[in-house]
C-alpha cells in the first residue's frame, strides 16, 4: 500500500465513501476431610515402607470406547487391564478391559509430569526455578529422593526424580511450584483429564499413593502418555538409566543415584518411556511406549502379578504394534498444507500448516487406503492469531475416519483498516 493515489482516484475514493456512509455506514466484521489410615506401601520395586496416608470418600483423545480397539488376533495379555495406542494418532490397536476403573500407582504420575512440562513450554515455570522443598514434600513415603524441608533443588531435577525413581516428594515439591498448592493442582489434574475427554479417571493426588476415589484406566493412562511423549526434550530423562544428584541441606548434601525403575529402557529396542507403578491394591503397573523408524507405540498395563510380568506383558503389547503395523507420514511440523482466503484482513491469505509431525499407523499392507482431507472451519473471525486452529486434516482408512488433526494459521492476521478495505473495493470495480 506504500503506493501513492494519482487524484482522479482519489476522487472516485471519495465519491464512494460519500455513497456507502450516506446508505448505511462502514460495517467491519465483527463476526475436594480425609479419613486417616494406616498402611504399608510398596512402590515401584522399592522396599517396603510404612505411614499415614490420607483416605477420602471423594489429537487429541476422544473418550469415546473403543470396543476393544480394531484388533481381531486373539492375544490375551495378563493384567487386569490394558491397551496398546498408536502414538501419532492415538488410535487404539488393542484393548483389554481399558476402561475398567482401577487403581493406577505411580502411573498417576504421567499427568504430574505432563502438567509440569506444559507449564515450562508455557514459560510460567522454567526448568532452571529452583524449588524450596516443604514439609510436606519432604514427608512423603514410598519411593522418594529422601530430601529435608528447606533444601533447594531445580524443577528438572525434581522432574528427573519423579521420572526415574518416581519420587512421591519431587511430585508435591513440583505441584507446590506450579499451583501453589497440592490441593489446587490435583484440581488442575482433574481439569486436563476433562480438556482431554478423559471419562474414567479421577485425581486425588499428585503420586497415586493409596488413597479412595482415586483411580484411572488404561485408556486414560495410554492417551495421557501419549501426549507426555510429544515432549521430546525431555526424551533423555526418560531414557536414562542412572544419574547422580546432591541431596541436603547445605553443608550436609550427599550423593544419591537415581536410577530408572523402567527396564524396558534397557531390554527393549525404541524404548523411550514411560512410567512404573506398584502397590498392593494396584498390584504391578506400567505405561511403556517405544519408537522405531516413524512408528511409535505406547502400552499400558495395569494389574498385574509381578514386576516380570509387566515389563513382558508390555513389551509383548509393542511387539505385537511394531510387527502388524505401519505409520504413514502425511505432513512435517509446520508444512503448508492449504492457502485460505482472508476477507477485511491487513493480509489477504494465510496457509493453514501442521502444528506438529503428522502420521496416521495401520495395518501392514493396507497404507495405500489411506485418504487425507482437509476441512477448512468456517467464519473465521479477526483477529486470526499466529499458531489458531483454522482447519483440520481428516484422515480416511477406506471410507472410516482414522484420525483427525488441527491445522493452524501460519501468521497473524489484524483486521484491515478503513482505508485498506475501500481501496480494495475501488481496485475490485476497476
Amino acid at each position: 500500500m506504500g503506493r501513492k493515489l494519482r487524484k482522479w482516484e482519489k476522487a472516485v475514493a471519495g465519491a464512494l465513501a460519500a455513497v456507502f456512509l450516506i446508505a448505511g455506514g462502514f460495517m467491519g466484521i465483527d463476526k475436594f476431610a480425609p479419613e486417616e489410615r494406616s498402611l504399608t506401601i510398596v512402590d515401584d520395586d522399592t522396599a517396603a515402607v510404612s505411614g499415614n496416608a490420607a483416605v477420602s470418600q471423594r489429537g487429541d483423545a476422544s473418550g469415546k470406547d473403543s470396543g476393544g480397539g480394531e484388533d481381531d488376533s486373539g492375544l490375551d495379555i495378563s493384567a487386569k487391564s490394558a491397551i496398546l495406542i498408536d502414538g501419532s494418532s492415538g488410535k487404539v490397536l488393542f484393548a483389554q478391559n481399558e476402561k475398567e476403573h482401577l487403581p493406577p500407582a505411580s502411573v498417576t504420575k504421567v499427568m504430574t509430569l505432563l502438567l509440569i512440562l506444559e507449564g515450562c513450554e508455557s514459560g510460567k515455570i522454567s526448568t532452571e526455578d529452583e524449588v524450596i522443598i516443604s514439609e510436606r514434600a519432604a514427608s512423603m513415603g514410598g519411593s522418594q529422593m529422601y530430601m529435608e524441608p528447606g533444601e533447594k533443588h531445580t524443577v528438572e531435577e525434581l522432574l528427573k526424580g519423579v521420572i526415574m525413581v518416581s519420587a512421591n516428594d519431587g511430585c508435591v515439591a513440583l505441584a507446590e511450584h506450579l499451583s501453589g498448592s497440592v490441593e489446587s493442582f490435583v484440581e488442575l489434574m482433574n481439569q486436563k483429564a476433562a480438556e482431554m475427554g478423559l471419562e474414567d479417571s479421577h485425581f486425588v493426588n499428585t503420586n497415586g499413593l493409596p488413597v479412595a476415589n482415586h483411580y484411572s484406566c488404561a485408556y486414560d493412562i495410554g492417551m495421557i502418555s501419549r501426549e507426555l511423549m510429544e515432549f521430546e526434550d525431555a526424551r533423555d530423562w526418560f531414557t536414562a538409566w542412572q544419574e547422580d544428584i546432591k541431596v541436603g541441606l547445605p553443608g550436609k548434601e550427599s550423593d544419591f543415584t537415581l536410577t530408572n525403575t523402567n527396564k524396558l529402557i534397557k531390554s527393549y529396542s525404541g524404548a523411550i518411556g514411560v512410567k512404573t507403578g506398584f502397590t498392593d491394591d494396584a498390584g504391578y503397573c506400567l505405561a511403556g511406549a517405544a519408537e522405531r523408524d516413524s512408528t511409535r507405540l505406547i502400552s499400558v498395563v495395569l494389574g498385574c502379578e509381578s514386576s516380570e510380568v509387566r515389563f513382558d506383558e508390555a513389551a509383548r503389547l509393542l511387539d505385537h504394534g511394531f510387527a502388524g503395523y505401519e505409520t504413514v507420514q502425511l505432513a512435517k511440523a509446520g508444512e503448508r498444507i492449504e492457502k485460505v482466503a482472508v476477507q477485511k484482513g491487513d493480509q489477504t491469505e494465510i496457509f493453514a500448516v501442521s502444528e506438529d509431525p503428522l502420521g496416521v499407523t495401520v495395518k501392514k499392507g493396507e497404507k495405500d487406503q489411506v485418504k487425507k482431507l482437509v476441512e477448512i472451519d468456517e467464519n473465521l473471525e479477526l483477529p486470526i492469531e499466529k499458531g489458531e486452529k483454522v482447519g483440520s486434516m481428516v484422515v480416511l482408512e477406506g471410507d472410516e475416519e482414522n484420525a483427525r488433526y488441527r491445522l493452524v494459521s501460519d501468521r497473524k492476521v489484524e483486521r484491515a483498516d478503513f482505508a485498506t478495505t475501500y481501496i480494495r473495493m475501488i481496485k475490485k470495480m476497476i
